[in-house]
Parts: C-alpha cells; sequence; structure tokens
C-alpha cells in the first residue's frame, strides 16, 4: 500500500527558473491529496504524469500567493477534462472570496460542484477521513490564517496467525471476534487471547505538513511521532532575524522541530530566491537532524510498510 509525498514546488514566494511555488501530492492508497497549489501546479502534475482527475480533495495552508495562485488554471482545467465528480477545498476561511470570484467570472461552464470546507481552530481538528485514513487540521504561526495538515493511516483490522487456527480449532465466528479485538472465553475455561491470537499487518504510517510558519511550542505536540514532516525552511540561521520578522522558520528551526516531535524524517522545502543551491539549507538543518532532505521538484518521498506480522 502506497503512502508517498511528491513535491511539485519548492519556492516561497518569488519563483526562480529551477523552482515552483509551493505544491504537493500525497498519495495514501492510491487517494491523491494535493497540498497547496502555487502558480504553475498544473504543469507539475503533467510533468510527473499525476492525474488531475484523480484528485478529489484539495487541502490548502492559507491564501498567499505563491500557495494558491494555481487554482484558477487548475480548476479550469479539470472542467476542460470533463471533470464531473465533486471537488472538496478544504482552506482558512478567506479563500472562500477567491472562490467565489473563480465561479463567477470563469465558472458558468464547470459541471462539478466545488465544495469549500473552512478550516478552523486552535487545536488539532480531524476534518476528512475514509475507512483507512483521515486528516487533521492544525494552526500554525504566521501572518495570516495558516494551517498544516497531518495525514495518517488507521489502525488496521489485526490478522489471526494460520497456524493458530487449526491448533485451536478456531471457528469463523471467534476469528471475528479475536481480529476485532475481542478476547474469548470457551465453555472449558480456556481463554483466547486476541493480542496473542492476532497480529497487526503493518504499524499505521502518518505525514505532517507545516507551511508556512515561524516556532511556536505547541508545534511539537501537533505533529508528535510523525513518520514522515514536511516543514518550510524559507530561510539560513544567518537571517533567522528575517525569519523570525516574516513569520518563517530556518533550516535548523525546521530540524530543531523534527528532533523534538521525534519525527522519523524531515523534508524542508518553501527555499527563499536569495539562496539558489538548496544543499545550503540540507547541510545546516543535518546538524540537527540528520534525517533531513531537501525537496527538489518532482522528488518522492515514500513511507514503506513496516511491523509486519507472520
Amino acid at each position: 500500500m502506497i503512502f508517498s509525498l511528491t513535491t511539485l514546488g519548492t519556492a516561497s514566494a518569488l519563483p526562480t527558473v529551477d523552482r515552483f511555488p509551493s505544491a504537493h501530492v500525497l498519495n495514501v492508497h492510491e487517494r491523491l491529496f494535493l497540498i497547496d497549489c502555487g502558480e504553475g501546479c498544473q504543469m507539475q502534475l503533467r510533468r510527473y504524469g499525476i492525474s488531475f482527475l484523480k484528485i478529489n480533495e484539495i487541502f490548502i495552508s492559507h491564501v498567499h500567493g505563491d500557495h494558491v495562485f494555481g487554482i484558477y488554471g487548475l480548476l479550469s482545467t479539470m472542467s476542460l477534462l470533463g471533470r464531473s465528480a465533486d471537488l472538496f477545498i478544504y482552506a482558512p476561511s478567506d479563500f472562500g472570496p477567491i472562490l467565489k470570484s473563480l465561479t463567477e467570472q470563469f465558472g458558468s461552464q464547470f459541471k462539478y460542484n466545488i465544495v469549500h470546507v473552512p478550516v478552523s481552530g486552535k487545536e488539532p481538528k480531524l476534518i476528512f477521513e475514509t475507512k483507512s485514513s483521515e486528516v487533521l487540521s492544525f494552526p500554525l504561526n504566521h501572518r495570516t490564517g495558516c494551517y498544516g495538515y497531518l495525514f495518517r493511516e488507521k489502525q488496521p483490522r489485526r490478522n489471526i496467525h494460520k497456524y493458530l487456527i487449526e491448533k485451536h480449532s478456531l471457528s469463523l465466528s471467534e476469528i471475528a471476534r479475536l481480529k476485532d479485538g475481542d478476547d474469548i472465553e470457551r465453555p472449558d475455561g480456556e481463554i483466547l487471547r486476541s493480542d496473542i491470537m492476532t497480529y497487526l499487518p503493518y504499524r499505521p504510517r502518518s505525514f505532517a505538513y507545516c507551511s508556512d510558519t515561524a516556532p511556536f511550542p505547541k508545534l511539537r505536540e501537533f505533529v508528535s511521532g510523525v513518520d514522515l514532516l514536511y516543514h518550510e525552511a524559507t530561510f539560513l540561521q544567518e537571517t533567522e532575524k528575517v525569519a523570525a520578522l516574516t513569520l518563517h522558520s530556518t533550516a535548523r528551526q525546521a530540524a530543531q522541530l523534527a528532533m523534538e516531535a521525534g519525527a522519523g524524517k524531515l523534508v524542508i522545502g518553501h527555499f527563499s530566491s536569495r539562496y539558489k543551491n538548496s544543499a545550503m539549507y540540507e547541510n545546516e538543518a543535518r546538524e540537527v537532524f540528520p534525517e533531513t532532505y531537501a525537496a527538489r521538484e518532482g522528488a518522492v518521498f515514500e513511507i514503506p510498510l513496516s511491523g509486519h506480522g507472520s
């Protein structure tokens, strides 16, 4: 089962010849989530072979231009491609006027519905779920209403150890109950314990997206223990004062958060145009958190399955 992040854009406010503004696609079990939609997003989707029509949910962190300017072209192209399924956009409330302007000016021919789901709150909040996964929003610390997103798999149903089926002559109803986590007491007094008779087929995986934000203490709680953390790193430590003034982060600060949160791997992006070489960000962050990787356009970061039973 796939759980992977594809980066489409790594630039901050000013795009460069080799960096597009923020946009990412998360693949969770072949369900595609678009996260932010900077200018040129649809071109990057084309370039990396990602189907427009497989995207049913879009998550916008905030309404600064480098995170939303691509939405006009993308939604129009979806219509031209014959989209009919509803599209859900999770975004702060101030995205509403943007969407209204788009649909009033250009949406008269759209044959699909666009549903804006406002994101709000001061604590993590469940905003979307399927049978196997869920998405939570959480507030960030920026100059306008800005939210991060936590994507995680739900706890899978337990599997039965096959060799125990015959050994204990398990019935179908007993197998089902054990998989649901129930212990069974038989008429002869024998106790069948679910934690012994079954195992988790895999450990649930998680990904957190944090852009744009200045550091703040509660963030480590919001993203605690994630397997993969994406965190903006607009500046290097030498320009920490500029980062603080604009409510952004440095590569070192992103790495510090990853370490404190116990993340498995850190991906940094949203790089300032003043720095041409992303290796500078990566090197600075790795001094604090070695498992740091500078994002680049088209890079894919996979979270492998782990914890298989037998």
